[in-house]
């Protein structure tokens, strides 16, 4: 897998695909400083966990969820080596039976397509649909990683600037669970 150096604020080369290029100029207008990797497609935490050594932090593991009715969708955020036990989950947030979405709601929902599904998608939810659930020592972490809407890149965030520009500017609250 190829893996570009670190390189800090600075976008890809080239042209964007349009999720992309929003997800950039969102971090620009907010002031959010960012450290980034261009690589082939992580769209595995296989893949992510080469990339995550050159970041120096892990990638979070972000799963894209519904319960049955696929009526209440989630976005959680999670350690890429903690287990996902959707029992568990559901009983913490008072959820009957979660799953994975379907991938048209994740690109209706957040522009971003499986392999890629990353807390900078909640920029594309102005209604609001989408729950954001953060595993805890993913939020008291010092820094953040994920993809910009697209898995060819990766980034390298401060957690506090995730928590306190990025989601006040979507309007979307978080809630934190342990896994």
């Amino acid at each position: 897998m190829e893996i570009s150096p670190l390189y800090h604020n600075c976008r890809p080369e080239g042209e964007l695909l349009p999720q992309e290029a929003a997800a950039f100029s969102l971090l620009e207008d907010l002031g959010i400083s960012y450290d980034r990797v261009s690589s082939d497609p992580a769209d595995t935490m296989e893949k992510c966990a080469a990339v995550s050594a050159v970041l120096g932090v892990p990638i979070c593991k972000n799963l894209f969820l519904c319960n049955r009715q696929k009526t209440e969708f989630y976005l959680l955020c999670m350690g890429p080596d903690k287990p996902f036990h959707t029992k568990d989950l559901s009983h913490q947030i008072g959820s009957a039976r979660l799953s994975f979405a379907p991938e048209e709601a994740l690109w209706e929902l957040l522009r971003c397509t499986p392999g890629s599904a990353t807390i900078l998608g909640l920029m594309n939810d102005r209604e609001h649909r989408v729950r954001l659930l953060m595993e805890r020592e993913v939020c008291e972490a010092e820094y953040f990683s994920c993809h910009p809407c697209i898995c060819t890149s990766s980034l390298k965030l401060k957690t506090a600037d995730v928590l306190h520009k990025l989601l006040p500017h979507t309007g979307h609250e978080w809630t934190v669970v342990d896994l």
